[in-house]
Formats: structure tokens, sequence, C-alpha cells
């Protein structure tokens, strides 16, 4: 109790709470799937975890929880709400449930389970385009990414490479200075200032940006906290990547881990952390350069609609044009596929093509040599 007094992250841990702190880094924990902290006396969701319980059930980033089980929430500490949560695999749990924009709370029931989290996951959008997913930052993420990269890079050719950091609660400090070198070519990537001696601490990458300058898209919103925020800031301050989406969560503080004993802990709030531009986003957020909400979006029936190629007699074109016609289809349905599922992804991927067009061009301009079609 007395250290909830300080701060909302500087709580006593006792060996059922130091355990699961273990586990979580490591990435395989027993629970509900929900990374959580306390906002104006409540239990508030910070984000759900990719393929929990609490995902499944559409959870979100600032949801309140009121109740736990009918037991309200209102007043209890952290471990306490915790602790509720917590149970064997397979049982049950009510959870009410606030959301913003919701006239009435709601109640949902979650099955407890085993949380298997996958770190990292890397595809193809499209030819060229590739996107990597970092759910939370382990003490691992930082190899993941890059095996996920050189996997990408052996594939193909990439032209843009979508950072998707939403609903990324955060983790380990070092993945995430790990995570943001893979993109610069050294320097700066965050810094620390704090009370406790050696807490003043400067974090920078090595050299060798391993995409080449490949532009890169970040995407975050309310439910990317702690060191997402790290990487989206080192990456928006170093002009190395546009940040799309929306304001992040702004925990801007450094915890550290007190062992008492071989079981149980104190986490206590020690430093705070500086972009490389010397912003602290403590309660403020790292605000993105283009600001695109999740929304659901319905794309416009065109089907009806007449081209040049429906007309009777129109001209033909040769053979290039119209596999080129192919490719252009192809991506349209993605886009299209995008947009119904995921606007802000398909925003970020527009962006991408968009940066790669004027990048085309740019070098026509200049007389640079470009590829030919043979």
């Amino acid at each position: 109790g007395m250290l909830m007094g300080l701060d909302p992250h500087s709580v006593y841990m006792n060996k059922d709470d130091f355990s699961a702190l273990q586990e979580g880094t490591s990435g395989e924990f027993s629970g509900l799937g929900l990374e959580v902290g306390i906002q104006d006396g409540y239990i508030t969701i910070i984000s759900p975890i990719d393929g929990s319980p609490a995902a499944a059930a559409n959870l979100q980033s600032g949801d309140v929880i009121l109740k736990l089980d009918n037991a309200p929430v209102q007043g209890m500490t952290l471990n306490e709400a915790i602790e509720l949560m917590r149970g064997p695999k397979g049982s049950e749990i009510e959870l009410t449930i606030g959301r913003a924009g919701e006239s009435q709370p709601f109640s949902v029931t979650l099955v407890r389970d085993t949380i298997k989290v996958a770190s990292v996951r890397g595809r193809w959008l499209e030819p060229g385009y590739g996107y990597i997913r970092i759910a939370q930052f382990q003490l691992d993420t930082g190899e993941d990414v890059e095996k996920a990269l050189d996997k990408l890079l052996k594939e193909g050719k990439l032209k843009g490479l979508i950072l998707d950091l939403r609903n990324n609660p955060g983790g380990v400090l070092s993945a995430s200075v790990n995570v943001a070198g893979l993109f610069l070519n050294g320097g700066p990537v965050v810094y620390t200032e704090g009370r406790l001696p050696n807490s003043d601490m400067h974090f920078n990458a090595q050299p060798g940006d391993i995409t080449d300058g490949t532009p890169i898209v970040v995407l975050i919103n309310a439910g990317s906290a702690s060191a997402s925020e790290i990487v989206a800031g080192a990456l928006q301050d170093r002009g190395r990547a546009v940040v799309m989406g929306s304001t992040s969560f702004g925990k801007g503080s450094v915890q550290t881990i007190l062992p008492l004993s071989e079981s149980r802990a104190i986490k206590l709030t020690t430093a705070r952390y500086f972009t490389p531009n010397g912003r602290s986003i403590q309660a403020e957020g790292i605000v993105p350069d283009i600001l695109v909400e999740r929304a659901q979006v319905t794309a416009y029936d065109n089907a009806g609609q007449i081209t040049e190629a429906d007309l009777s007699g129109h001209l033909g074109n040769s053979s290039a044009e119209s596999d080129a016609k192919k490719t252009r289809a192809s991506s349209a349905r993605i886009a299209a596929e995008l947009l119904a599922s995921d606007n802000q992804l398909y925003e970020a991927l527009a962006l991408l093509k968009g940066i790669n067009i004027l990048g085309l061009r740019d070098r026509r301009a200049t007389g640079e040599a470009t590829p030919t079609v043979q």
C-alpha cells in the first residue's frame, strides 16, 4: 500500500507476483492475457495480448474493469485485482466492463488459459512490402525481429516495411533498444534520468541499418506503452520512420526490480526515459506524425462502373500492359481486404507505396538508372 502511494507502477511483489513477472518476460504464463494498470482508482486495460482469451473477447485498450466475479474493483490495489484474475487453466471469471461510448457496462466471461506470447510475426502484405508485428518486448525480441527481417530480405526486395506496435504493452528495455537499433546506423535510441545511483544511462544503436534505409511506417495506438514508445519515439526523432495511428499510452517511466529474497521483490519506479530529442512522454504519449483512428470502413462497390475495356470494339493493348493490369488488380484486391479489416494498416501500406513512387520519380528526374523491363 505504501508503494502504491508513490506511483501506479511501484508495487511489492510476493512469490506469485515475482514468478508471474519472470514468466511474462520469457513469453509464457497462465491467465487472461491482459496488461492492466490503475487509472482514477479503477483497473484499466492497457492492452490485450494477441491470441489470448482477453483478445478473443474483444477487450480493448482503455476499457475499465468495474467488477471481477461481481466483486467491485474500485479501491483495490493492482496486485489484489491481478490475484483475483488468476486461477487454474480452464476456470472461468466474469468481468464487468465499462467502455467509452457505451451507455451501460457489459459483462464478459473469460476462460483462463496458458498464454503463449508469440512476440514477433512477419509476413508479406504484397510483393515488396513487408509487415512485422511485435506483440510484446521479451528478452529475445530483438533477435526474433532480426530473424523475421532476414527471412523477408532473402525472399525478395523490400521496398517498404510496416512495424506494428499497436496494443504492445512494452516489456524489456534492452529489447526495445535492440529493435530500434536494427533500423538505425548507430546513434542514440533512448536515455534515462532517475533517483538511484547509476540510473542516468544512455543507450545507443550499433552501426548498421539492416534494411539499408528502406522506408518504414510504425503503427501505434493507446495500447502501445513503455518499450513500444521507446522504439516509436526513437525512430520518429531520428527521422527514420513515419509514425501513424493514434497517440500512445504515455508510460515514460522505468521500473527496477529489487529482490528482497529468492521469491519476493519490490518493483520501484527509479527513472524516466527520454527520446533522442529529449522528449519525456510520461502521461503525454507519442503523438503520431499522421493521425489515423481505427474505424470500420466499407469499400464503395464500383462493380457496375463501365471502363474503356467494356466498350464493344475497344482497341487492345500489349501483353506487357495486360500483365501490369493483372498486377494492379491483385494489388487492388489486397488493398480492399485491408481496408475492410484494418484501415490503419491499409493507410500505412498506401503511404509506403506513395513514398516509393515519389522516390522512383525523383531518380528519373535526376537521371539515375532505374530498372528496365526485359
